[in-house]
């Protein structure tokens, strides 16, 4: 019996997709502070037809963060006035730029830079926030790299061992990969990781941002501390 192939209602935009993607992402123009958390309204919605939750949004929708407003249409199409202005006036020019002066050495420069030098760099920036900084803040944590026979190693760098069978995660990002780590969102990928990871270990897992070896977002060593106090109740 042939399989019942699941009806899409995305629009395909084909080759201009990449450029749309890379230039809303980079301006963040589709985060929760733009357009609200998308997920957790569609579920709370819980509907049965695109139309019902159009319409349901467009009621209930409201920007994530401290400033919020209500979602429209219009603000929807201010975002892409935005985004269209933005991929015209400098994504294009830069990268026509970067057509212009690239090179064959340029390109096997970077395979070996982000092969060597930014894994070397990574490796060390992770030692240094651990060793450095998480093991000594909490001393009677066991703290391991993720093996890589781990359901989630791709999300988790570290496990914070509380006991044998109780850990919280630790993903460790360099500052320079979210510029404003204040506004940095998970993505629904990552969200479906860590709560697997939540799943088989109890614990919840922490981004941690590192600027030159050393956390850079403060408030998550309070927040791990919270975390450790209710593992260790459980």
């Amino acid at each position: 019996m042939a399989k019942k192939k699941a009806k899409k209602y995305s629009i395909e935009f084909g080759k201009k997709e990449k450029v749309l993607n890379y230039a809303a992402q980079t301006y963040q123009l589709t985060r929760p502070n733009k357009v609200g958390a998308v997920m957790s309204l569609i579920r709370e919605c819980q509907p049965a037809t695109i139309d019902e939750w159009e319409k349901w949004y467009f009621e209930n929708a409201k920007s994530a963060g401290k400033n919020q407003f209500k979602i429209t249409k219009e603000s929807l199409k201010e975002l892409g006035e935005r985004l269209y202005e933005k991929i015209t006036e400098v994504v294009i020019p830069e990268w026509q730029e970067a057509f212009k002066s690239l090179t064959k050495e340029d390109c096997y420069n970077y395979i070996y830079n982000l092969t060597i030098n930014r894994t070397f760099d990574g490796y060390l920036r992770e030692k240094s926030v651990v060793n450095d900084g998480l093991a000594k803040l909490f001393p009677k944590v066991k703290f391991e790299e993720s093996p890589s026979e781990l359901d989630h190693a791709g999300d988790i760098d570290y496990l914070g061992y509380i006991s044998d069978d109780k850990a919280f995660g630790v993903q460790i990002k360099p500052v320079t990969a979210q510029s404003n780590f204040g506004n940095y969102s998970v993505s629904e990928r990552m969200k479906a990781s860590f709560q697997n990871f939540k799943d088989d270990f109890k614990g919840n897992v922490f981004i941690v941002f590192s600027l030159d070896g050393e956390i850079a977002n403060h408030q998550v060593i309070e927040q791990i501390g919270q975390e450790i106090q209710r593992l260790e109740n459980l």
